[in-house]
């Protein structure tokens, strides 16, 4: 099996490889790295094992093709690029609610990265000096639905098209969501926010990170530095009073004083 060096034949655009050798079921890859020789050497590599690879040279230009094209099943996502850095371009490929498995490539291990990517969605970390046969064992893993497990042992699976943590059933594709069977009415804005707590149970998630889902990175709204804590607080009540109408004791939203929310675990 082949390493995954590098060869001199540089690309810089966007563009899909076919495998040259037919398989039952071909996985669809997105891969992302800034270096151009470790881009088409590892393109070639993964065409070889039967995958088709669609390459860019940014982050930008694969955020702007998956906000329009079909999803693939996988995203190789370089950690070090400049101008916008891995670790930006998995949490705004979050922020638009493309939940395509990130597996982030990197050339120096760093644990407190690792779990800064963890916690905003990637779903694993491979060394470039790692063996091909790795990374492909990965791939297929990931691809047939199948994530790494917690530390607590329960599944850190999000399908693509259904998320489920006990009685909650949430519809990616139709914005739907279910609680013990009975619909719950949600306008996007809360969807968004009830999702994002969803998908890290036990997690404490800032008013800051959930504020962005609605209004995007940065923007600002009320009085004072934290002015936007109002804005959530109202956004949760909401969610919380239309799980309440069909569920009188439902208290999955815990809060966190003066810093946010997380979904309860228990």
């Amino acid at each position: 099996m082949s390493e995954l060096s590098t060869s001199p034949l540089p690309q810089d655009l966007a563009f899909a490889a076919v495998p040259r050798r037919s398989e039952t079921r071909l996985t669809r890859l997105i891969l992302v790295d800034d270096d151009d020789d470790f881009r088409e050497s590892l393109r070639r590599q993964l065409v070889e094992e039967g995958c088709v690879v669609t390459a860019f040279s940014s982050g930008s230009a694969a955020l702007e093709y998956l906000q329009w094209a079909d999803a693939a099943e996988v995203c190789l996502l370089d950690w070090g690029m400049p101008v916008m850095s891995g670790i930006e371009v998995l949490r705004e490929l979050r922020r638009r609610q493309i939940r395509i498995p990130v597996i982030f490539l990197t050339g120096l291990r760093d644990d407190a990265r690792e779990e800064e990517a963890l916690r905003d969605g990637a779903v694993d970390f491979i060394s470039k000096s790692r063996r091909l046969s790795v990374l492909m064992k990965r791939i297929e893993l990931i691809s047939e639905g199948h994530r790494p497990t917690e530390v607590d042992g329960s599944p850190a699976t999000v399908p693509e098209s259904a998320l489920r943590r006990g009685p909650l059933e949430l519809d990616l594709k139709h914005k739907r969501v279910n609680w013990h069977g009975r619909p719950v009415d949600l306008a996007p804005a809360e969807f968004r926010i009830l999702h994002h707590l969803a998908t890290r149970p036990a997690m404490d998630v800032s008013f800051r990170e959930l504020y962005d889902l609605v209004h995007g990175k940065n923007f600002r709204s009320g009085v004072g530095e934290e002015g936007y804590h109002a804005n959530v607080r109202s956004i949760i009540k909401r969610i919380r009073m239309k799980f309440r109408s069909v569920d009188p004791h439902f208290d999955k939203i815990k809060s966190y004083a003066r810093f946010g929310y997380r979904w309860s675990a228990n």
